[in-house]
């Protein structure tokens, strides 16, 4: 009997059917543009390729109107800026990373984080144990402990650190978001890290808890720049891995009495930001910002992409405005037969995604072994790359590819802007660039094709290849 995906497993306990992807097509008009100058750079990720360069297009003065079929960017029509892409330091990934010889661990960091690799720049890591780790803990194990005489983070100096500490040198703009999977068993109902929920009388000594982490990392070399209150709000999946249902109330009293007020009594200028869970959490998002006391604190949301749709989040923004949306876990399954393949999928997710407010975009690990461990969950999920146990070996996911495209070609700064038409199966999201250059991703789920590409007075013509992934820079 095969086991459930996450995807499965959230889509049960929400009991909500999958919503498909918002389609890239908008009813805009179409907006004056500068007519571009210079050629464009290609780059195509499909069956025989991998984000490889191919041959540099000519703009062409557009023979009349774009018809619906073609591509029209629109670079006056300006939307949320880029913070970045990347994927998550748990427990689970730090161990296979730093189980390579150093050579090979600083080649694949460099790969991951490099200017010339893919760039990561956002990254995640775990507050305690999630479920991809060696083992559940957290950083005050025992019997209650209300006053952390017992607090430490050494379960983290040993591989956690290190890795973290080598991916900032290599990347020293790497932002970082934290996220708890659990608060110590202690201050849970049922005494455990599996499951449950948090006694209400200790949301005082949580806040703390969290404080105390961020306090300890950054006198470690790691600064963190977000936290959120808990992964994956409104689950506790089952009791069968680090987990703990934090109702609506509950989140609310926490930001607005003690885990924003800790901070700020600590001197930490890390953002909040709220629920961490999927996008059919819109309601409850809406109403958490209602509350002026986390309206202090919290100005952004955390989505996850297992249950509903990007579209989502744009009822969240129309509500309040001034709130920022990223995207913070969404990976692989190591048992599809598509791991390495399903650079397509990735694409149409991050264009839907980026085409609906949010700022990032964080996949789940970042690197796993061929069985996709450690992982002491019910999850069978792969890493951003996968590192053989055995043989050190590297494999590259279909999500490694599409961020390739994403990362690379969008740099921290970047914004996205307007485009719609574009034939039935072809994805696509644009964007200016920092150094007010252009740029064009298109993810076809489709046959091969060709497609006109309109930027104000000029045009190009493209071949887009099956099932493939293209970049255009200009």
């Amino acid at each position: 009997m095969s086991h459930p995906t996450r995807r499965d497993f959230m889509l049960m306990a929400a009991g909500a059917a999958v919503v498909p992807l918002a389609p890239s097509s908008s009813n805009a008009p179409a907006q004056s543009a500068p007519t571009p100058a210079g050629r464009i750079q290609v780059w195509v990720t499909d069956r025989e390729r991998r984000h490889a360069p191919a041959a540099p297009l000519p703009w062409e003065p557009a023979r009349g109107a774009p018809g619906p079929a073609a591509i029209t960017v629109e670079p006056a029509a300006e939307a949320q800026p880029i913070l970045g892409f990347g994927a998550a330091f748990t427990d689970a990934a730090c161990y296979n990373i730093a189980r390579l010889p150093t050579a090979a661990g600083e080649a694949l960091l460099r790969e991951l984080f490099g200017a010339s690799g893919l760039g990561l720049s956002v990254c995640r890591c775990c507050v305690g144990s999630s479920d991809y780790a060696r083992f559940p803990y957290s950083f005050d194990e025992g019997a209650p402990d209300p006053s952390l005489s017992r607090f430490s983070i050494d379960h983290d100096r040993a591989y956690i650190l290190p890795v973290m500490r080598r991916a900032r040198a290599i990347n020293p703009s790497l932002f970082l978001l934290a996220s708890p999977w659990s608060p110590p068993g202690w201050m849970k109902d049922n005494n455990s890290m599996l499951g449950g929920t948090i006694r209400r009388h200790l949301l005082p000594v949580y806040a703390q808890y969290t404080a105390k982490f961020l306090a300890a990392y950054r006198a470690a070399g790691v600064a963190i720049q977000a936290v959120t209150p808990q992964n994956e709000v409104d689950t506790d999946q089952d009791s069968l891995m680090p987990a703990c249902l934090f109702p609506q109330e509950i989140e609310v009293g926490y930001v607005a009495g003690h885990l924003g007020p800790a901070l700020a009594a600590a001197g930490l200028d890390t953002r909040i930001w709220l629920i961490d869970h999927n996008y059919n959490l819109w309601g409850r998002a809406i109403c958490e910002l209602d509350d002026p006391g986390v309206a202090r604190y919290a100005k952004a949301v955390a989505w996850h992409g297992y249950v509903g749709e990007p579209a989502w989040m744009r009822r969240v923004a129309a509500a309040h405005p001034e709130v920022e949306m990223y995207w913070t876990e969404g990976g692989p399954d190591i048992a599809d037969p598509n791991y390495a393949l399903d650079w397509v999928h990735w694409g149409r997710t991050a264009i839907g995604v980026l085409r609906n407010g949010a700022r990032c975009l964080i996949g789940w690990n970042l690197a796993l072994d061929e069985r996709g461990q450690p992982n002491i969950g019910p999850f069978s999920c792969g890493g951003l790359v996968t590192v053989h146990s055995q043989t050190g070996a590297l494999a590259r996911s279909g999500q490694y590819w599409a961020w390739a495209h994403f990362s690379r070609a969008l740099p921290r700064g970047s914004v996205v802007v307007g485009s719609h038409g574009g034939p039935a199966g072809m994805e696509h999201v644009a964007a200016r660039l920092p150094g007010g250059g252009q740029a064009l991703i298109i993810a076809n789920a489709g046959g091969a094709g060709a497609v006109e590409i309109h930027h104000g007075e000029a045009a190009a013509s493209l071949d887009v290849p099956a099932d493939g992934l293209v970049t255009l820079r200009y």
